[in-house]
């Protein structure tokens, strides 16, 4: 019988002991560990890839933004994003697409609208309106446009900046990130940062 509490005895002070070592090691050292690497070796990736203007942060490079008024409005003097079907739009802790098929009214009447909206602030045939510019990503959050509808908007938002298309137009190219490795995804243009390099410009159009 004391064999036997002496046994039950030490395999509880083992147990106790494995426990608070693996509890100091995986959940104190490396948590520290892991987190000094990454603020070493890839800061901005780790703090979340912030964006930064004039000295402040305004955003992620990873999560899109809405340019748009109180009402739902697109402000013609910045490039809009692609529509967000992330809680409210670009609600990181709701992240999700509209999980509505092609032929699903609701959707269907969503574009319809998204068009003549675009028709109208930017002048644009129907013809002529990607995808992207209609449509929200499967998160919600993507924070990229194509190109083309990048470029569809550059003419609209010189206007109503008061410089030259030409210099919006270059502004899209400098700012277009390339496919990966050259063939990885389609060309991209990100929102935020594009708009943060717009509001540098001065009305001749250059920085």
């Amino acid at each position: 019988m004391n064999a036997s509490l002496r046994g039950t005895g030490r395999q509880f002070w083992v147990a106790v002991r494995a426990l608070l070592i693996l509890t100091v090691a995986l959940g104190v050292v490396y948590p520290l560990v892991i987190t000094a690497v990454g603020q070493l070796a890839l800061p901005a990736q780790a703090n979340g890839s912030p964006i930064t203007y004039q000295g402040k942060v305004v955003g992620s490079s990873l999560i899109g933004q809405s340019f748009t008024d109180k009402k739902g409005n697109p402000l013609p003097q910045w490039f809009q994003a692609r529509p967000s079907a992330a809680g409210t739009g670009y609600d990181a802790g709701a992240s999700s697409g509209s999980n509505l098929g092609p032929n699903n009214p609701d959707l269907v009447k969503a574009i319809v609208e998204r068009k003549a909206t675009i028709e109208k602030v930017d002048g644009a045939s129907a013809a002529r309106i990607p995808a992207d510019a209609v449509t929200a990503s499967g998160s919600g959050l993507d924070p990229h446009i194509s190109p083309a509808y990048a470029l569809l908007q550059a003419d609209a938002v010189a206007t109503a900046r008061g410089i030259s298309a030409a210099s919006v137009r270059k502004l899209i190219h400098e700012h277009t990130q390339q496919r990966d490795l050259g063939f990885l995804g389609e060309p991209t243009v990100n929102v935020l940062e594009l708009n943060i390099a717009l509001a540098t410009m001065n009305p001749a159009g250059s920085k």
